[in-house]
């Protein structure tokens, strides 16, 4: 591999971390309504675990509810059943039709939970940015080494995926700083 090959792969996959923090981080509760609390759920549809999302349409009428309206009245059963199974922490309120969901406000312990949450996701995509790194320089040693480059080109690889080390771990952390005072801040 040559220096841009590598720095092109450590690139993407850092990107890849930094965006699995931000979907995960869009599923944790605020003391508002959004989608995407409920956009990770799984309902069993027909025996294939199905997300959510494809299955119905999720809407946020008011700041304190989520409503689901399933393309399919029949799987209206199976979709209140996948709420209470998953961890979102919410009671669906079926009505024959749509399933409402009220989002309670916080209290201040779980808001202290929720941000602990926020920091140990933090930590898996700074984990993971991290082990990129290692992986990369590993590639650039390695190269060097069968002589498919200089030392001066593995040293300038190795500089360059640092860097971009430290500008994905500034992007975790902006968004995990976002949600934490988002979270506090209700």
């Amino acid at each position: 591999m040559n220096s841009d090959e590598i720095l092109l792969d450590c690139e993407e996959r850092m990107e890849k971390a930094a965006s699995v923090l931000q979907d995960q981080l869009k599923g944790l509760r605020t003391g508002r309504a959004n989608p995407g609390l409920v956009d990770s759920i799984r309902v069993d549809y027909y025996g294939s675990p199905t997300p959510l999302k494809q299955l119905a349409n999720i809407s946020v009428p008011e700041p304190q509810q989520i409503v689901i309206r399933p393309f399919d009245a029949s799987a209206l059963g199976e979709i209140a059943k996948a709420i209470q199974a998953s961890d979102v922490g919410l009671a669906p309120n079926n009505d024959g039709k749509l399933i409402r969901l009220t989002i309670p406000p916080l209290s201040t312990e779980r808001r202290k939970q929720l941000v602990s949450r926020v920091k140990e996701f933090a930590e898996e995509a700074r984990i993971s940015i991290r082990n990129i790194r290692r992986d990369a320089n590993k590639h650039a040693d390695q190269s060097a080494k069968d002589k498919l480059m200089s030392e001066d080109e593995r040293d300038t690889a190795k500089d360059d995926v640092q860097k971009l080390t430290k500008k994905y771990e500034g992007v975790v952390n902006d968004a995990a700083n976002a949600k934490e005072k988002d979270v506090m801040d209700e």
